[in-house]
């Protein structure tokens, strides 16, 4: 649920510190836990580290993301590929492919050496 126009966009106290007293290009990865925090017009340009609960994410931030939250960018779950025997065997079929491919092109400079 987003929050009453007259209580205005949440942006973190200390996180509007810090880009307030920082240029753009100057200012390096700025860390932060704040993933509740929204981006605010001032934040364009900053580079922000968002902590996803195992590491910190560089977010650059551009015009498309103000009104976004900053943890919008700082996915927290990692998608591990379905499994199983069939996806091995697929697997297997395409870098077999790849190989044969680059086999062929490494044979077709050196038939065409000897005509």
């Amino acid at each position: 649920m987003s929050r009453s126009l007259s209580k205005g966009p949440f942006v973190d106290a200390k996180l509007l510190k810090k880009v307030q007293n920082a240029k753009p290009a100057s200012a390096g990865v700025i860390r932060t836990w704040a993933r509740r925090s929204q981006i605010s017009p001032e934040m364009i340009g900053f580079t922000f580290g968002v902590h996803n609960g195992k590491q910190h994410l560089e977010v650059l931030v551009s015009e498309e993301m103000v009104g976004h939250r900053l943890g919008e960018f700082s996915p927290t779950k990692k998608f591990v590929r379905h499994g199983g025997k069939m996806q091995t065997e697929m697997e297997a079929k395409k870098q077999q492919a790849e190989i044969d491919a680059a086999k062929a092109a490494k044979a077709a400079p050196a038939a065409a050496k000897k005509k």
